[in-house]
């Protein structure tokens, strides 16, 4: 199946989503989520699929259990690539992301092990500057406000030590390109560009060891 972009009507349908988050609006419009939405996020997963693995669309409705925001739908569609990678469409534009989200308590120590070690630290470090200069922004997630317990507030590497998560991430206004095969070429490239960071991730963190909760 090609990928030949989302159509402008996509971005209109959030537009409209954020002005009526209501299960009324919904019903009467799934059909152009369907059509102008779902559909062509599966044919970019298709597309995908050969480089960079199996995906799969998040669905459409928000958990509203435990969130002051009770409106039902999001407004933005997202997918996530078995292999590491995320991927959302909403009336903002584009944006790409990879990485470690929020890491698991055993996952923490790991990360952390690796972030101090001289050679494991040093790597990082030249994967962040590599991946950076290729476009994507670096960014740590849900920073402590201070160095974690057994780590010196002084390490050279403390402003990464103190992350919970590790991701890159990249966005795109809207534009007429959105619309054509160039946003496949965009989001491959960014998959390609983030990959040594999930690499690294992947190597020295690894996923979590730890029981669902």
């Amino acid at each position: 199946m090609t990928f030949d972009g989302w159509p402008a009507e996509a971005l209109e349908f959030y537009e409209q989503l954020e002005a009526d988050n209501s299960k009324t609006f919904w019903t009467a419009h799934k059909d152009r989520y369907d059509r102008m939405v779902r559909t062509p996020t599966a044919d970019l997963l298709d597309a995908l699929e050969d480089e960079f693995g199996p995906g799969r669309i998040f669905r459409p409705n928000r958990d509203v259990r435990f969130g002051a925001d009770k409106s039902p739908y999001k407004t933005h569609v997202g997918a996530y690539l078995e292999a590491g990678g995320y991927i959302q469409l909403s009336a903002d534009g584009l944006a790409c992301g990879n990485g470690m989200y929020r890491l698991a308590p055993d996952q923490l120590a790991r990360y952390r092990e690796a972030v101090a070690g001289d050679v494991t630290g040093a790597e990082l470090e030249r994967v962040i500057a590599a991946v950076g200069k290729a476009g994507p922004a670096v960014v740590g997630r849900d920073p402590l406000k201070t160095a974690p317990r057994g780590y010196p507030k002084d390490h050279p590497r403390i402003v990464l030590l103190r992350n919970r998560g590790l991701i890159a991430w990249q966005e795109w206004q809207p534009a007429a390109w959105l619309g054509t095969a160039e946003a496949y070429g965009r989001i491959a490239g960014f998959l390609r560009a983030s990959r040594p960071l999930r690499d690294w991730l992947d190597g020295h963190v690894g996923p979590s060891e730890l029981p669902p909760r």
